[in-house]
């Protein structure tokens, strides 16, 4: 325990460092209160190895405390809005280039009319009518269900 006390600001930044390796190891940005803790512990650390802040105990956790604080009131609506932004460009993938020929009309309400991929039945579904026959492309996927258009074929394609 002397150790910790001999070298205050060397036992402070320890505890920062931890605070935020569990931050960012364990919780992921998920809770900031370690975030802010470990931050100004690290500034409270190096406030006192500049000489700038009492190397005692007791300033040492009021600074601390401080610093946390104000951090708080700072960070965290920015931390907030950049954790909760949403990425809504759509994922590219195989299915995008599968092209087939319908073997029932597709009506754009419909959803009667399925396509049986690497051992799954996918509903097909359009924003415009198809009709039986027309070759279409994958445009979009969702869970279970292939959004299809028609695409220009003169020959036909393995199903």
């Amino acid at each position: 325990m002397s150790w910790f006390t001999e070298n205050l600001w060397e036992s402070i930044a320890i505890i920062g460092i931890v605070a935020l390796c569990i931050e960012i190891l364990v919780f992921g940005f998920a809770t900031f209160i370690l975030l802010f803790l470990g931050l100004s512990c690290l500034i409270s650390a190096l406030s006192m190895y500049l000489g700038l802040v009492n190397e005692s105990w007791e300033v040492a956790l009021t600074f601390n405390a401080v610093v946390t604080v104000v951090l708080a009131l700072l960070l965290w609506k920015p931390l907030e809005r950049m954790q909760n932004k949403q990425d809504l460009t759509a994922v590219k993938s195989d299915f995008a280039n599968i092209e087939f020929q319908l073997v029932e009309d597709v009506e754009p309400n419909s959803d009667n009319v399925t396509f049986s991929y690497s051992g799954i039945s996918w509903k097909v579904k359009s924003t415009q009518p198809l009709l039986k026959g027309q070759f279409v492309r994958v445009t979009k996927k969702d869970v279970g269900i292939f959004w299809v258009m028609p695409v220009e074929k003169t020959q036909e394609v393995d199903q």
